[in-house]
């Protein structure tokens, strides 16, 4: 597949997405890029935010399945991941699959979980497959998790470990909508009672599994320049360097901000990486990879500004 068709069949996806989210589009583009490079999402923000109904649009929109596994704290790893049981007519032990076998998994309110549960994601993240009773199950080609956590409630709450953390290609912090968006959220959604579900907005497939398996295929003709990996090399060390930070990102970031950076340039036609795409994806690539340190903290600085600090003071390539 060309890189062209890349770029209109990712405006298709945003086209059947707006259907039901009026806004988020910062969102629904980190969404593909994540599928494209074959990355994880962590989306954090306050309830009504859309993260549920998003991911269940974004779902529709590329016709791939979709699980939801509502996190808490009596969860167990066997509910994630599924478990054998004795079936008395063939006298042998079947596999009963948990909810981690799909496409797209909505890990809904993740940090609501002990961190045992937590990590049984840990293999499926990373390597695409689980183990249950020693016996190795492949996932799905495009399995891919986008987890949820509210930042207001913090009672009751687990927070992700750094290694499972690590595993996710960007961690999105969701605003609220402007005025006019959320104008545009009450005149679509407040004229009837209850709430909507994906099915009542239309949304329909805006890419065939042919198409979708192609485009993904076709990010690797995507090149980056010498110039543009040691851009972003200076970016990783100079969080390593920063007082700031009292841990910076590790080569793993590196990676996964490269083969973000190559999938957004993709689905925006090119088939070569400029800088503006390193920028755009940086904070969202690294934001949850780094510790702010102490010092840093009681001066009021965030991880958000640290970061932005680095990006825009490492020179960039022309």
């Amino acid at each position: 597949m060309e890189i062209k068709a890349i770029k209109a069949i990712a405006q298709r996806i945003r086209e059947q997405v707006a259907k039901g989210v009026v806004w988020q589009a910062e969102t629904v583009d980190l969404l593909l890029t994540a599928l494209c490079s074959a990355g994880h999402v962590l989306l954090e923000g306050p309830p009504g935010t859309a993260k549920t109904l998003l991911t269940q649009c974004f779902a529709a929109a590329i016709k791939l399945d979709f699980g939801r596994i509502q996190f808490t704290p009596d969860l167990m790893p066997g509910d994630v991941l599924g478990t054998n049981l004795f079936n008395f007519q063939t006298n042998a032990f079947a596999l009963t699959k948990g909810p981690i076998f799909t496409d797209i998994l909505l890990a809904d309110e993740i940090n609501r979980t002990p961190p045992k549960t937590q990590a049984a994601l840990l293999e499926a993240m990373q390597e695409r497959k689980v183990t249950i009773d020693g016996e190795t199950y492949p996932l799905n080609q495009h399995f891919t998790v986008i987890a949820t956590q509210n930042p207001i409630e913090q009672q009751g709450t687990y927070p992700l470990p750094e290694a499972q953390l690590d595993r996710f290609l960007f961690k999105h912090i969701l605003a609220y909508p402007s005025r006019d968006e959320e104008l545009a959220i009450v005149s679509g959604h407040g004229n009837k009672t209850g709430m909507k579900t994906v099915s009542t907005f239309g949304i329909e497939a805006a890419v065939s599994s042919e198409e979708l398996n192609e485009a993904v295929q076709s990010v690797a003709q995507v090149r980056v320049q010498d110039d543009i990996v040691a851009y972003i090399v200076d970016i990783i060390r100079a969080s390593r360097e920063t007082p700031s930070l009292s841990v910076g990102a590790s080569p793993r970031a590196a990676a996964a901000l490269a083969a973000a950076a190559r999938a957004r340039a993709a689905l925006d036609g090119r088939d070569y990486v400029v800088p503006d795409d390193v920028k755009k994806l940086a904070l969202s690539a690294l934001r949850h990879r780094v510790i702010l340190s102490p010092a840093a903290e009681i001066e009021g600085r965030t991880t958000d500004n640290t970061l932005e600090d680095i990006i825009e003071q490492t020179s960039a390539p022309r």
